[in-house]
Formats: structure tokens, sequence, C-alpha cells
């Protein structure tokens, strides 16, 4: 049954969510309420994404985070009981033009600088490392061997699992409809079963993250994007050690996915929408790049694909913390693509910011939601 008060009740039951209710309770805060409006969780967003993890940013904060995350994730069954099916293959960036080439030697060197040791190969040592690449067109590329690719919906219900032994409570087929605001501070939240009165809400509502920020009246600017990906039947000729490769120009990538490939390919001409169809015409563009790119791909059959939405926000970064003009209203949004690989960073950063007031471990001052009220920066450009 409903509560019909809670300390923090969290909209969203996604891997930002979950991080963040077992990063409170962690804290001692343990009268948190997750409501998430689908049957079960992280269906959605997270459990459609492709689960890739890298430290590989080109902004001091995501790098940091990022690199906090891979140390979680690496202990992740220690922690939370849970194997989150961490493969650590590496990340590999493969750079065609001269302006790539330029941003990812910037990148690297703050990376190296922040103690994230990413490799900087010539196309000759490509070949020699994983000769089933076609590498006529490329300039440089860069690796790290701490990145790979873990299983989203087992980090996500490992984060559930812990939080849940502590105190926590989840709802699922609970729909937040509307957020209590009296003068000027959160005071509750209405559901179809329900309402909860509370001093502290949290939106990691994902792509639906704009609907909630609405019920105070605060406009994020945060918008949905289809992202596909197919998968392969088995294909033996390359190694499960296969680095999750991003043929960075292209905005294409492929990783061992069981004993098959996993491959996407961001359109980036595709307007925002909630459209999560999936566009076998454009799996054909998928593949034909594929085979460019790594020729044994003319040997893989594709047997399935699937559709998830992007959260974007205009600069590629996203809205982590307490919202100005709304008291107790905190969001972690718009990761555009870098949720789940930031999601313990995260959760930790929001249970700061809610038990002491701000954040303490990193520094999300480039985060905040007031960025958008001038002109937007650059942010982060390794986006895919």
């Amino acid at each position: 049954m409903l509560p019909k008060t809670a300390d923090v009740v969290i909209i969203g039951g996604g891997v930002n969510g979950l991080s963040t209710a077992y990063h409170l309770a962690k804290r001692g805060c343990t009268d948190v309420v997750v409501l998430e409006k689908e049957e079960g969780l992280a269906t959605q967003t997270t459990g459609l994404s492709v689960g890739g993890i890298r430290q590989q940013f080109s902004t001091a904060v995501n790098i940091r985070m990022a690199r906090h995350s891979v140390q979680v994730f690496e202990h992740f069954q220690e922690i939370t009981g849970a194997d989150p099916g961490f493969h650590q293959v590496g990340y590999l960036f493969l750079l065609t033009t001269p302006e790539d080439v330029a941003l990812f030697h910037r990148s690297v060197a703050l990376q190296r600088e922040l103690g994230v040791n990413t490799e900087w190969l010539t196309p000759e040592e490509l070949t020699a490392r994983w000769p089933h690449l076609a590498v006529d067109d490329v300039l440089a590329a860069t690796f790290n061997a701490r990145d790979g690719y873990a299983d989203p919906y087992a980090v996500a219900n490992g984060f559930a699992a812990a939080a849940r032994r502590l105190g926590v409570r989840i709802f699922l087929q609970t729909e937040a409809t509307d957020i209590i605001v009296e003068g000027g501070a959160v005071r509750g939240v209405v559901t179809g079963q329900g309402k909860i009165s509370t001093p502290a809400v949290v939106n990691t509502a994902g792509p639906w993250a704009r609907a909630v920020g609405q019920m105070v009246g605060v406009d994020l600017p945060v918008y949905p994007y289809r992202r596909q990906v197919f998968v392969t039947a088995p294909f033996p000729k390359l190694p499960r050690t296969t680095p999750m490769t991003i043929d960075f120009a292209y905005n294409w990538y492929f990783r061992p996915e069981g004993e098959g490939l996993l491959t996407g390919m961001s359109d980036l001409a595709e307007p925002s929408s909630f459209n999560m169809t999936v566009d076998w015409n454009f799996m054909v563009k998928v593949i034909e790049h594929g085979i460019r790119r790594v020729p044994l791909f003319e040997e893989a059959e594709v047997v399935r694909g699937w559709a998830g939405l992007y959260e974007v926000t205009p600069d590629d970064q996203p809205v982590i913390g307490a919202i100005p003009g709304v008291e107790g209203f905190y969001c972690a949004v718009g990761f555009s693509g870098h949720g789940f690989m930031l999601s313990p960073a995260t959760g930790l950063t929001l249970a700061e910011c809610i038990l002491d007031g701000g954040p303490q471990t990193f520094d999300i001052a480039e985060f905040a939601l007031e960025r958008f009220a001038g002109q937007v920066g650059v942010g982060e450009e390794h986006v895919i």
C-alpha cells in the first residue's frame, strides 16, 4: 500500500533513480519511495540502452564521475550482491577527421591529467591489435582497457535490491500525475493510487523528465530521440574480447553481445519524438557502414533489433541537483546517452545534494539548469 508520507519520493525507476535511492538509504535516509509507471524496473531507457561504460569524455566533471563509476562497477557485486555483467573489453574510438584528432588529443591529455590512462594509437597499431578493422581512412584512435559494457537491467535491479534491503519502498505501475507545491516548496506527490506528502521529490524520469518538470512549473530542456540497436546471430569469427568500437565521425558502434554482435548508429537527422518502433530500412544503413568498417560483418545475420530513447539537452550535458525556485525539487535528467555509465556517481551526487545541501564529491556547477538562461556552451563533445 502506498504510504501517506515519505522523506523523499523519486519519480522514475530507471538506473539513476534506483542508484539515488540506494545512496540515500546507505546514508541512513531510508524513508524513500520510488515510483515507476511501468510494470517493471528499468524497462525503458535503462533497459533498452547498450550498456556502455567509458571514461573517455571531454569534460573534467564527466571524466571524474566516470572514473568513480568504473570503480563501482568493478566492485558492484561486493557492494550490492548483484553481478553487473561488466565486461572490461575496452572502448576504442576510431578518428577519421583532423578536427576529431585535435579534439581527442585535448581530451586524452585531460583524461591522463585526471588519472585515466587512455592510449593513443596509430593506424598501424590498430591493425596489429584488431586486424578485423578496415583502417584505410583512420588517422588515429584512442583506447582504454578499463572501459567496456555491462547489463543495465542487472545493474538497475542490483541497486533496487540493495535499496530495498535498507528499507526503500518501490512501487510499480504507479505513475506520478502531479507534484504539490505550496509557498515555493514541494509538499507532496499525487499518483493514481493516492497522495504522498513529502518535502523532497527527485526527477529521474528520463525522456519524460520535461513533463515532470512542468508539474512544478519548471521547463527542463530535455528532449527524447530514438536510437536503434541491432543484434546478430552467433558470430564466432570475432572474439568476445573485441572492444566496444566507435566510428566517431559516423556515430556508428559495435561490440560483442552474447555469442553474436550488437551494432547501432545515431541518426542525427531524425527529429525528437517518443517513437520506439524499429525501422528495418535504417538497419540496412547500419549494416552497410558496418561492412565498410568491419568487412566480416557481411557474413553476419541480423536476428533482432530494438529502439530506445536518448534524453538529450542542447549541450549534451545533464541537469543534476537542486532546481532553483522550487525548494525540495531535484533532478538528474538529460544525460544524452551517458546516464547508465555515470549512474553510480549520479546517485551519490544526488544523495549529497539532498542530505548535505549540495554536492560534496564532484563539482557539478556546469550541470545547473540556470546555464540554459544564457547562451549554451559547448558541453560534452564525446557524444555518440
